[in-house]
């Protein structure tokens, strides 16, 4: 997000408040993500102002999800004329919104390079489930999935990882959703520098409160990053993209697992550090004649034993652009049977958002246009 001659201040990866001040971009320092000690610091030695005025700007910024500092009008107007000269938010643009029929919302959002990523807010009962992106595009390149068809382009800075849920809760919802996923495009694991002080934003009691259990970060299996979430201290939801019982298969599926193979991945799974009652969530995308059969089902209760979690078996969302088809109702509801009869908590999760392109794989604003 930077260019080689506007760096930002580098931080360390739990630690985001070691850093002097904000990041620049564009020769402007960026709100949006950085810990109260940085904006303590530019309040009071660049510009010159008491402290207290950060805990304002911040205030602002997530409990009232302000887009520009004229609506902050507890700070004077000499305050904000400073701000605008030295300082933006840092809010990404949202160019488009689709409504699917079953009542979820797609959001098309543009960056400040022109390039697009996308999330999408899910109806559930009484509630929203928002769905985020990490990264623009994906580097895992899982062959069943839309949005490592167009490669990856970058990272996400932590503003415009927060930027999403904040503008969802501006513009689109009124309010915070319930529930927060990190599922969207990329994958948040190799995006850890600037994922954990979001999260740590994203469930800091001061500021978007959002409960711990209800943040899932969704991960392809990236062994190393999922050891630096679990010694993050942020106690939050893991769901692991399995898809696959055997590594001939996984290898074939998700290209990751030759580096990070199936055994490897739930050992790491096996020692993950689960708040109590709280479980790994699996996620297994069900393709026809792939890894539907009952024999997967067999293996896979088989290889998830002994580890506290719940498994979401998702019907493959076929596209024209993939190679692969959904199974038969019949065939999905024997996979769960088996996995029921194993003691396992077992739900189908039939994607919603279908018809605007927003179902679980489908993402892929930055390489088909918005």
């Amino acid at each position: 997000m930077r260019n080689k001659k506007e760096q930002p201040v580098k931080e360390d990866l739990t630690k985001s408040g070691d850093a002097v001040l904000p990041p620049l971009v564009n020769g402007k320092f960026v709100l949006l993500g950085a810990s109260l000690r940085q904006v303590t610091n530019l309040v009071q030695q660049n510009a010159g102002m008491p402290g207290f005025r950060a805990k304002q700007l911040l205030h602002w910024m997530y409990h009232r999800a302000a887009l520009s500092f004229e609506e902050m009008h507890n700070i004077s107007r000499a305050f904000q004329e400073w701000l605008n000269a030295h300082c933006i938010i840092g809010h990404i643009e949202p160019v488009d919104v689709r409504e699917s029929q079953d009542g979820s919302k797609k959001i098309v959002f543009k960056l400040y390079d022109g390039k697009f990523i996308e999330s999408v807010l899910i109806k559930e009962d009484d509630w929203y489930t928002l769905c985020i992106s990490t990264q623009v595009g994906c580097a895992v390149g899982c062959t069943f999935c839309l949005t490592g068809l167009g490669g990856f382009q970058r990272n996400l800075s932590r503003a415009e990882i927060l930027s999403q849920i904040l503008l969802v809760k501006r513009t689109v919802l009124g309010e915070l959703p319930r529930n927060l996923v990190l599922m969207g495009m990329g994958e948040p694991l190799l995006n850890l520098e600037e994922v954990v002080p979001a999260l740590s934003i994203i469930s800091d009691p001061n500021w978007l409160a959002l409960a711990a259990r209800r943040v899932t970060v969704s991960t392809s299996g990236i062994i190393p990053g999922i050891e630096k979430l679990g010694e993050s201290g942020l106690s939050l939801s893991l769901a692991v993209s399995l898809n696959a019982t055997t590594n001939t298969v996984r290898d074939v599926l998700m290209p990751i697992n030759k580096k990070y193979p199936l055994e490897d991945l739930l050992e790491a799974c096996r020692e993950y550090p689960l708040p109590p009652r709280r479980r790994i969530t699996f996620e297994y995308v069900l393709i026809k004649d792939i890894n539907d059969s009952l024999e997967d089902a067999k293996r896979l209760a088989k290889l998830l034993r002994g580890i506290p979690c719940k498994i979401n078996l998702i019907p493959f969302n076929p596209d024209p652009a993939l190679p692969f088809e959904r199974p038969s109702e019949e065939r999905v509801r024997e996979f769960q049977e088996h996995l029921y009869r194993s003691h396992y908590t077992a739900c189908i999760r039939y994607s919603k958002g279908l018809d605007v392109g927003a179902a679980c794989g489908q993402l892929a604003a930055h390489w088909r246009g918005r």
